[in-house]
């Protein structure tokens, strides 16, 4: 399959399940050695769940059907460009690259604006609009220090 024809199943995606009413107009693919190994959709209204963006879903699949909890020697396809929750998210998942069609110009234009939350994230805690304030910081480094020295953990 070609790269084309790898953003055209993540825009299919966004399309069928947009007009299914399971979410929003968003879908991912998750290739690897030309191959999809997970597919996602937004499925935010339909399952209730406000993580359940196609990206995330598309990695959450990728990653069961391999087998492992990092993506490298993967890229995603996305018919828009990742939210700071899903743009996040493929860090974490280590993707090699990343490709994308509708900017977030674009979805700011069709009520889903993100330039918010990068603003957001950006500040200090205490600057953010989303009260945060910091609460037994010294009770829960005791886990961490034990993180660190755990001979068994698996790092990622």
């Amino acid at each position: 399959m070609s790269r084309e024809r790898f953003m055209r199943r993540a825009i299919e995606l966004s399309r069928e399940n947009m007009r299914a009413n399971r979410g929003g107009p968003f879908g991912a693919v998750v290739v690897r050695n030309g191959e999809i190994v997970g597919e996602g959709w937004n499925a935010v209204t339909s399952t209730n769940d406000p993580t359940a963006h196609a990206e995330v879903m598309a990695i959450r699949e990728a990653c069961r059907t391999l087998g492992a909890f990092t993506l490298a020697g993967c890229d995603l396809y996305t018919s828009c460009e990742p939210c700071p929750m899903c743009l996040a998210s493929a860090y974490w998942a280590r993707v090699d690259r990343i490709w994308f069609a509708n900017t977030q110009d674009d979805a700011a234009e069709i009520d889903f604006d993100d330039a918010f939350l990068y603003r957001e994230i950006a500040l200090p805690p205490d600057g953010r609009s989303l009260p945060m304030e910091r609460f037994m910081g010294d009770e829960a480094l005791e886990v961490f220090r034990e993180w660190a020295v755990k001979p068994d953990k698996v790092p990622y």
